[in-house]
């Protein structure tokens, strides 16, 4: 029995986490709202339609994935967790400025690239099944966000030396300034320049968030050196790092791309449904995955730069235990409320992105999982072996996709297939790997745990059906009140008999529910008379 008090780390890490899985929480709403705003203010054909919106981002994000959301954390963060143990505070912008100069003159670069051959990228590589008027809107929204990459880079070089120096809530905050700038954008551009004003407000949210990054600096000495240390022990191994994990995320960004094709000649409409359902399913990865997983990686850096494995390994095996016990529940539930998610994210085809978003359920659990095993690597300084492993899964997917997409077998489900299969693929793989370098890494207690979890989730499915059953999504179900209050009640109902039946079993991840129970209902309330 683990009786213990939670130690100030644990407590440490316990509430970044929490900010960071509630501003997430925030985020993934907002995005939903961005969405949902966006299909119900644009058509799903036609010149304006919503698959020249969703094209235009590809290649954008495809720079803005490979260096920014997540290359420099895993690349630059245990670099710098080193370089603070063995030089203190005062020498890291230094470090910092060199990787931020360095890499403003490439993505300047890529933004011109961006600029000039927007029209014959998406013509001829995103999305060739779009009509001449769609492609010049999403041509136009593509130019508008050449330079956000490079936006999105000083934010992130800025943010990972925040975390490492264990200030979160700015890194937190930002994306949400973003997505709250592309809303405002629907409502001021609508009824004038219409589609491509959501590419304007695009470039104003990444400017905006990159002024609250600048504020999350405050008392933390922030100066800008303007050279290039390429003599530094340290920036040559976060060069040497960097492009390993970045090909490791422009792989994922290549298989969006190639989706994207796919779609596009499927017929008008299946950019948007496939989109709408992998946007839907990425809400709980970025939730779980990504908020736990950097709430935990700073730890996992000092532990290994402390020169302690054995917490590291015990520090590992607790998150992948706690995700999987989070994220079973969340699975279950978004497979048997497809329907009433896709309802509620488009009202129209929305038969369809639930198809698409029920095969994509088993992927969420893998994306999710994916987050903090990588991590294991990262940690190691190891870029390479998840890199490596996303060359070959990203190469199966596109086979997959291309076999399993076609109109004869099952259209544009069989994108979201794909994805599921080779997501477990990929952390079968991973897992291996892990286990050859550390023997002792799954011990029988943390086997012992998953399969409690495991028959926990039996009792979460049964609640899951049952609920769906009792409050049956009915053919005239609309609005966000029906759909709503149907689908809170579902998840409010199947979650607390995944928590209840956890308590029962005595599962270790359940504890902190009931710590927060008993101080809910036992602590007693101050009053004129106590």
């Amino acid at each position: 029995m683990d009786s213990a008090k939670p130690t100030k780390k644990q407590s440490s890490l316990f509430n970044v986490a929490t900010l960071l899985m509630a501003t997430a929480i925030g985020g993934q709403l907002l995005g939903f709202l961005r969405t949902k705003l966006v299909n119900s203010h644009f058509p799903i054909t036609g010149p304006s339609s919503t698959d020249a919106y969703f094209a235009a981002f590809t290649i954008p994000d495809l720079f803005f994935y490979t260096i920014s959301a997540g290359a420099l954390g895993v690349a630059f963060m245990p670099v710098l967790s080193d370089f603070i143990h063995k030089h203190g505070r005062k020498a890291v912008w230094e470090l910092t400025s060199s990787l931020m100069n360095l890499l403003i003159i490439f993505m300047f670069a890529v933004g011109i690239i961006i600029l000039i051959f927007a029209r014959p990228l998406m013509q001829h590589v995103v999305a060739p099944g779009l009509s001449p008027a769609q492609l010049t809107k999403a041509t136009d929204i593509m130019r508008l966000l050449a330079f956000n990459p490079l936006l999105f880079t000083i934010s992130g070089i800025l943010t990972s030396v925040q975390q490492t120096l264990g200030r979160f809530f700015f890194f937190a905050i930002a994306p949400a300034i973003y997505n709250l700038t592309i809303i405002a954008s629907i409502f001021i551009f609508y009824n004038n320049i219409g589609l491509v004003g959501l590419g304007i407000g695009a470039v104003f949210g990444a400017v905006l968030q990159l002024v609250v990054v600048f504020a999350g600096l405050r008392k933390l000495n922030f100066t800008w050196k303007p050279t290039i240390a390429w003599k530094n022990e340290h920036f040559k191994l976060i060069l040497k790092n960097l492009p390993p994990r970045s090909l490791d995320q422009g792989m994922d960004q290549v298989e969006d791309i190639v989706e994207t094709h796919i779609a596009s000649g499927l017929g008008s409409g299946n950019i948007s449904f496939y989109n709408n359902a992998y946007i839907l399913s990425t809400a709980p990865i970025l939730f779980l995955g990504t908020s736990i997983a950097t709430a935990a990686f700073p730890r996992l850096n000092a532990r290994l730069s402390q020169g302690r494995p054995d917490l590291f390994r015990s520090d590992f095996l607790k998150v992948v235990r706690v995700m999987i016990w989070l994220t079973a529940p969340v699975v279950v539930v978004s497979y048997f409320s497809r329907g009433y998610l896709a309802r509620l994210i488009f009202s129209r085809g929305n038969d369809q992105i639930a198809v698409i978003f029920g095969f994509l359920t088993a992927a969420i659990f893998f994306r999710t999982l994916y987050a903090i095993i990588s991590r294991w690597f990262y940690s190691r300084k190891d870029t390479r072996t998840p890199m490596y492993m996303s060359v070959f899964t990203i190469g199966l997917n596109i086979y997959l996709a291309f076999t399993l997409a076609k109109p004869t077998m099952f259209g544009v489900s069989g994108l979201a297939i794909a994805q599921s299969i080779v997501a477990g693929a990929e952390i079968l793989i991973l897992s291996i790997i892990m286990l050859m370098r550390d023997h002792k890494l799954l011990d029988p207690r943390f086997w012992s745990g998953v399969l409690k979890i495991i028959s926990v989730t039996g009792f979460t499915v049964l609640a899951g059906f049952i609920m769906v059953t009792l409050l049956p999504l009915g053919l005239l179900d609309r609005g966000f009140i029906t759909l709503g209050s149907k689908l809170f009640i579902i998840a409010a109902v199947t979650l607390a008999v995944h928590v209840a039946v956890s308590i029962l079993f005595d599962l270790e991840e359940s504890k902190p529910v009931v710590t927060f129970l008993r101080k809910l209902m036992l602590k007693p309330i101050k009053t004129d008379f106590s």
